[in-house]
């Protein structure tokens, strides 16, 4: 089982793979990045996808479970993945589950002309169900 610089070395071996990292999406820390940060810092992309992952997370209306779902504690968000969109690129989010409070996810960035974003979808929820935090 991949660890996360393998992980996020797996990930970058996608077509059209600008960047990955993993984000804490609790305290907005990146874990671990390899390759081209979107506007050059990491630190500032993980502050800034974790904001938008946070507020998924914990948002009822986007959850299976409702609000009342959402709110249990230690309970990973039921969204799997989010995908953000500009004109050059991709952005694709995934939730990582585990067995203990999942607070992780994968961030891809991905070029838009040569990157495949439902091949990057089915990798990266392969990549998160492997991975091995710790």
């Amino acid at each position: 089982m991949p660890g996360i610089d393998e992980s996020l070395l797996e990930a970058m071996r996608l077509p059209g793979a600008r960047g990955a990292s993993l984000v804490d999406w609790i305290s907005g820390l990146a874990l671990g990045a390899v390759g081209e940060a979107p506007g050059g810092d990491w630190e500032a992309t993980a502050a800034e996808t974790a904001e938008l992952a946070r507020h998924v997370a914990e948002s009822g209306s986007l959850s299976a479970g409702g609000a009342q779902a959402a709110a249990e504690p230690g309970k990973a968000p039921e969204v799997e993945d989010l995908i953000a969109t500009t004109a050059d690129a991709y952005h694709l989010l995934r939730f990582v589950s585990t067995p203990f409070d999942s607070t992780v996810f994968l961030h891809l960035w991905l070029g838009r002309h040569d990157g495949n974003l439902a091949l990057a979808r089915i990798r990266l929820a392969g990549m998160a169900e492997r991975l091995v935090l710790g």
